[in-house]
């Protein structure tokens, strides 16, 4: 592997979507109770004491420190458009069904990356959507994230049952030495029937395993507070048509007939976007190379490239049979109102 390609693998596989500059999580950390969690931490309930700053609860009642003291507690760090997310959930999912009866509470604490993501009815229809059906810790302040001082999607932290964290895993990957941890924690607190054998997970649709060894292009965001790789069509840069307005976490089409344009090298390319507000459904087409898709056309599009954004969310629009080379993708919008956040891969 050459040196440039080389460090592009390593940024992809490193990869734990860094959030929030230090200034604006101690601003929102303040405004929405994390003083109130770091009190109740120093009063020894740790880290999981946070849990009472959610700003609401799905699946389950409000939990809390007290209330799980003896479990082993899984507290898994998510927002509903991270790929990264996505492709960890069928482990963590495998783990809270497997384990449920034997002494393990799963957690999802969902801590927004964008604007979108803070509202309730989006976070309960992706919940219902992507089948995640563990209690959830909604956390829009980022209290719980701060509390926990996490930095990544995904970031799972192994909780024991005394209330203390005795590991944890940053990012992708690792998945069998996290189920030894949970294991391992079970039989220390006196839990029978954890076994031995670990779940046999295959990811599927959004949920697949990144093609590691094929995977040459970063994430691209596209709003003004973190953009990165615009450019003149190069490889692994985006590239704008039409009458867009820049914002701080998205562009948005003022006009029908806007176009985004990226070379790429990876099996899968995904955008997150949605509909501004009070706006219908925006059509889309999608040109590959300047032809139709076909076959390397991803969930969210038909083989003729035809689709249409309808809820803020993460969309696959690619995902291309072998052999993955450099490809010229071109997405041409229809109708005037959509937002796009961010360009992932896989």
């Amino acid at each position: 592997m050459q040196l440039e390609e080389k460090k592009v693998s390593e940024e992809i596989n490193g990869d734990r979507r860094r959030f929030l500059a230090a200034a604006a999580a101690t601003v929102a950390a303040a405004q929405l109770g994390l003083e109130r969690a770091a009190a109740a931490a120093s009063e020894g309930g740790g880290e999981l004491a946070s849990l009472e700053t959610a700003t609401a609860w799905l699946n389950s009642a409000p939990l809390t420190a007290a209330g799980l003291r003896g479990k082993v507690v899984l507290v898994s760090f998510w927002t509903y458009s991270c790929i990264n997310w996505l492709r960890s959930l069928p482990y963590v999912r495998a783990w809270a069904e497997k384990y449920r009866d034997r002494g393990l509470v799963v957690i999802g604490v969902h801590s927004p990356e964008f604007g979108f993501e803070k509202d309730l009815a989006n976070v309960r229809w992706a919940a219902k959507a992507l089948r995640v059906d563990y209690p959830i810790a909604v956390d829009s302040g980022h209290a719980i994230w701060n509390a926990f001082d996490n930095q990544y999607w995904p970031a799972l932290y192994f909780v024991d049952a005394k209330g203390r964290i005795q590991h944890r895993q940053f990012g992708e990957g690792e998945y069998a030495r996290s189920e030894r941890v949970i294991q391992q924690l079970l039989v220390a607190a006196g839990y029978r029937g954890a076994g031995d054998e670990l779940v046999s997970v295959t990811g599927t649709g959004l949920e697949a395993a990144a093609d590691w060894s094929s995977l040459r292009s970063p994430e691209s965001y596209l709003g003004s507070q973190r953009r990165e790789n615009a450019g003149e069509g190069k490889l692994n840069h985006w590239t704008l048509a039409g009458d867009w307005a820049v914002g701080r976490e998205a562009i948005t089409l003022e006009r029908a007939g806007g176009k985004i344009g990226y070379r790429f090298h990876a099996r899968d390319l995904h955008l997150v976007m949605g509909p501004a507000a009070a706006r219908a459904p925006v059509r889309f087409r999608v040109r590959m190379d300047g032809e139709l898709p076909g076959a390397a056309h991803g969930l969210d599009l038909d083989p003729q490239g035809t689709g249409q954004v309808t809820e803020p969310r993460l969309y696959q629009l690619i995902r291309q049979p072998e052999p993955i080379v450099d490809r010229a993708f071109e997405m041409e919008f229809l109708d005037p109102g959509v937002e796009a956040f961010v360009f992932t891969f896989g």
